[in-house]
């Protein structure tokens, strides 16, 4: 005779629950987990380029690393880059992406392929996109200068990307270009999920268009537009290589954005344990979005 007792069914669901969690948690620990626990370790260590590869001692040092990338003025310059980047980003994005969202939210002629080309710019690998901008905003050969030389407008024209006053312009100006389809996207998901009777019935009651966008369009939108601009700012801040490809920083630092500032000391000054710090509170910025993010959506699950 079998003594032994059935496993109840919430038991063995949890249990099945757990093991098909296994190969994800596998994953955050070898690529999430560690990574950022060794830069933590790197970040209270004082490690050189001997000491990295095992040769040296690394001996504790506390949070001299962070008091040294605090002290350090080009954080601080690096720090009102990125902000000026990120915000400059986020407005025309958001904008542009809106816009475009309202307009391809209604059927006609060709929607579908002007949604597609549009999309290829978020397709592209920022790569290929920095380097396409790169040329097109070249002083000599670009495709700008020669548009608006075309158009008789040729004292308008101007090295864009070598000229300090104007080179942070110019990789915004690309990035704006990278991001308004990831925003027109999910913007055009939130308008299609507005009843179209609530349209009907104020245009019934003499509501004119700009009326129906301010008291219909822009308070349904408000969780949705929340939503991207959360998103687009943990994207945006952390933005390396785009503006690797076009300025590497310059001209004078005056695109050296957090990212780049972390690579230089991490891999040209070798200064890995203030690398890994200033790395460390580059995190920052992202992850306070990544909360505010994931704590809407708990709200919106909450209320159903």
């Amino acid at each position: 005779m079998d003594s032994r007792r059935p496993v109840p069914l919430s038991l063995r669901r949890q249990r099945t629950g757990y093991l098909l969690s296994l190969p994800g948690l596998a994953f955050l620990a070898l690529l999430v987990v560690y990574p950022l626990g060794y830069n933590v370790w790197t970040s209270v260590h004082d490690v050189g380029l001997a000491g990295l590869i095992g040769n040296e001692p690394t001996p504790f040092d506390g949070a001299v690393n962070y008091r040294a990338v605090v002290a350090d003025p080009a954080f601080w310059h690096a720090l009102r880059v990125s902000a000026a980047f990120t915000a400059g980003s986020l407005v025309f994005q958001f904008t542009i992406g809106f816009a475009l969202a309202l307009l391809f939210v209604r059927p006609f002629p060709l929607n579908g392929l002007f949604q597609s080309l549009i999309l290829v710019a978020w397709v592209l690998p920022p790569v290929v996109s920095g380097t396409l901008f790169r040329w097109m905003l070249d002083a000599d050969s670009g495709a700008y200068n020669a548009l608006l030389r075309g158009a008789g407008l040729g004292a308008l024209s101007h090295d864009w990307l070598t000229d300090p006053s104007t080179s942070l312009l110019g990789v915004v100006f690309a990035n704006v270009w990278v991001g308004v389809p990831f925003n027109m996207v999910l913007l055009m998901a939130g308008l299609q999920g507005i009843d179209p009777v609530l349209y009907e019935a104020a245009a019934v009651d003499g509501a004119s268009a700009w009326q129906r966008f301010r008291r219909i369009t822009l308070p349904l939108m408000t969780p949705v537009s929340a939503t991207v601009l959360l998103l687009g700012l943990v994207y945006t801040f952390k933005v390396f290589d785009l503006v690797f490809v076009m300025t590497g920083g310059g001209p004078v630092d005056t695109t050296t954005v957090l990212p780049l500032y972390v690579y230089r000391v991490f891999f040209e000054q070798f200064r890995f344990g203030q690398g890994s710090a200033a790395g460390l509170l580059l995190l920052a910025v992202p992850m306070v979005a990544a909360v505010l993010y994931v704590g809407r959506l708990r709200r919106e699950g909450e209320r159903g």
